[in-house]
């Protein structure tokens, strides 16, 4: 069932008790039973008085390393370092889909351990196995209760507050901008530039992107996918009837994409992940993480600008080299993803090998979601019901929260925060209702970290030092910019206003030749404050559930500006006409702009320009010559 088609309190009613779904409870009793046959195999060597070797190996089996206190003396000393190894590779499992890594670590040990034993084995060594067994499982089971108590807890609250907030939220999203009339002020513009400056560059230069690796957030992917979304909404906004540079800006960020610096990570998970030497397809199986990421981006740019290249068989090749290339499109892109949730057991599908991350499958979902605005697909009526019923069965907590992660092979839950705040503006694009019932919960927790700055500012003093995921460093620019895209898209302006301060105050802002960025920040995090600077009420959906009006997608375009000699703070036209608002970018001066679109022969009106009137050409073009110095408009009409 849609969350959505519940209410507030039914919602939080119906948490009471619930953490695992039947798919889940399948995979953790199978996985509980695979240990269990391990615990027993590893015991068989004592029982049967096998030699001392396999009896170091088989205790080995009880837990990584536990086989070194079989062999007793200094070998015992192992156990601890070969726990911590194996722990090492549940990191790289996560870290990039090695799911190899932990099996070789655990068997590794034991056949080490085996091959150390001497004619005997110490007697204490099954004994301090089987303690460290049962501290270890007693840990985790008292965390557990913890987190379920924690969780009923919350869940007792919400369900307190959840209506009269959710009532708030229905009221503040019913107020959406004008799109006749909006326009970029100096800080919107000073943000935009920070995109333009790094997805104008050469296709295969990097510079303003933070290199690290390319499993986890701070991925190039993510960035792109999240530049490509910040001009997207920037396009949809303010700027639907401006091509030029700005569509050059969205159409490079899709070539980086296919660069195979960017998603040849798949050809290393689909080894040690899949163990899959031969097809390394990166939108084949799973990986939501490109195929729901690059689907989204893709389709808003086309949904925005009018632009259906994408829709062309292979204009999303992945080539490796010479030999192998893997050539797609808009349609196969999100086919893949709706291929996937066709059989994914969970409802939801996996990231890298194994792991299933519900915010990646809002991004699959809004994929589908926005081919069903470009291409009049039926994907949301299809899939949404069932997405929400088994995320509401699979990934939800005893809180009413969406789980972060769950291992797909095990059932096993992993923390991995993202929180209300984080999906609502996400889960708007396709599900408006169940998103504002996110929002109610996150703005309410939100509500009581908001305090009064030294200037009487509202600010939000997050606690510690935080954590930039876009490049693994301490700092809060990221939580900032989080807080403040999804209170934009749900019109809480005073949690935006607290959100932006913060932003301004504790993130290191600098604004250098008219660019906006924060210091202490990563690109990636950059990115979303220029993101949550363009939002208003509602703008995230639009630009990939609707798109601008019609006649911005028919009318006279500006096809031709120099960048950053003019900067475009408003594109719109009416059908017929085209209102431009337009700024100097390097001083004042004379500038060169092209219009496209135009009734061919025809004679138009002009006022800001040199030109008072001027005949369009048989292609439906013209060229103005535009005196700039400050804020100058700029007005088309037909003559």
């Amino acid at each position: 069932m849609n969350i959505a088609a519940l209410t507030a309190t039914e919602h939080w009613d119906s948490q009471s008790g619930i953490a695992k779904g039947p798919v889940t409870i399948a995979r953790q009793r199978r996985t509980y039973f695979a240990y269990a046959l391990m615990v027993l195999l590893g015991a068989l060597p004592a029982l049967l008085s096998a030699s001392s070797a396999w009896q170091a190996a088989g205790l080995g089996l009880w837990l990584p390393g536990a086989g070194f206190l079989a062999v007793g003396g200094w070998a015992s000393l192992l156990f601890p370092v070969g726990m911590i190894l194996f722990v090492a590779s549940l990191v790289a499992w996560f870290w990039a889909g090695a799911v190899i890594a932990p099996v070789i670590v655990w068997l590794g040990l034991a056949a080490l351990a085996g091959g150390m034993a001497g004619e005997s084995v110490w007697s204490g060594g099954p004994v301090i196995a089987a303690l460290s067994m049962a501290g270890i499982g007693l840990a985790f089971r008292a965390r557990t209760q913890r987190q379920r108590r924690e969780g009923w807890a919350r869940a007792s609250a919400r369900k307190d507050f959840v209506p009269a907030s959710l009532a708030e939220v229905r009221v503040q999203t019913a107020h959406e901008p004008d799109p006749d009339t909006r326009e970029m002020g100096p800080e919107e513009m000073a943000a935009l530039r920070y995109l333009l400056d790094r997805s104008l560059q050469p296709i295969e230069e990097w510079g303003g992107f933070d290199v690290i690796d390319q499993f986890q957030p701070a991925a190039l992917r993510y960035q792109i996918n999240h530049m490509g979304f910040a001009l997207g909404v920037a396009q949809c906004a303010y700027l639907p009837s401006f091509h030029g540079y700005l569509g050059q800006a969205q159409r490079n960020l899709i070539d980086k994409y296919l660069l195979p610096k960017v998603w040849d990570y798949w050809v290393l998970e689909s080894c040690w992940g899949k163990l899959n030497f031969t097809n390394w397809d990166p939108a084949d199986r799973d990986n939501i993480m490109l195929t729901g990421w690059l689907g989204m981006h893709v389709g808003q740019y086309m949904l925005n600008s009018g632009d259906r290249r994408y829709l062309e068989p292979g204009s999303l090749t992945f080539r490796l080299n010479d030999r192998k290339a893997w050539k797609h499109d808009f349609n196969t892109m999100c086919g893949s993803v709706s291929s996937n949730y066709d059989t994914a057991e969970f409802g939801l599908f996996a990231c890298e090998p194994n792991w299933l991350y519900p915010i990646c499958n809002h991004y699959g979902m809004g994929a589908l979601a926005v081919q069903d605005a470009v291409c009049g697909t039926g994907n949301l009526p299809r899939y949404l019901p069932g997405w929400f019923r088994q995320t509401k069965a699979e990934f939800t907590d005893e809180s009413g929260s969406i789980i972060g992660l769950r291992s797909q092979h095990t059932g096993l839950p992993v923390p991995f925060p993202v929180g209300e705040a984080g999906y609502a503006p996400f889960q708007n694009i396709f599900a408006p209702d169940s998103a504002r019932l996110l929002w109610s919960v996150a703005r309410k927790e939100i509500a009581p970290a908001i305090h009064d700055g030294p200037d009487g500012k509202p600010r939000i003093p997050l606690p510690g030092k935080g954590l930039d995921t876009g490049n693994y460093k301490p700092g809060h620019t990221t939580a900032f910019a989080a807080i403040l895209v999804g209170a934009r898209e749900f019109g809480d302006d005073r949690i935006a206003e607290a959100a932006q301060n913060s932003l301004d105050a504790d993130c290191g802002r600098d604004v250098t030749d008219g660019v906006r960025r924060y210091t202490k920040g990563s690109n990636d995090a950059n990115v979303y404050a220029a993101l949550g600077q363009f939002m208003r009420t509602g703008d995230f959906r639009r630009s990939f559930a609707i798109g601008p009006t019609a006649s911005c997608l028919t009318g006279p375009v500006l096809e031709e500006a120099s960048y950053p000699d003019v900067l475009v703070a408003r594109a719109w036209s009416d059908g017929t006409g085209l209102d431009l608002v337009l700024h100097p970018g390097r001083g004042a001066g004379v500038q060169s702009i092209g219009l496209a679109r135009l009734t061919p022969g025809a004679t138009y009106q002009v006022t800001g320009a040199q030109e008072a009137e001027f005949t369009t050409t048989a292609d439906g073009t013209a060229k103005l010559s535009i005196p700039l110095s400050g804020r100058t408009e700029v007005k088309i009409a037909r003559g």
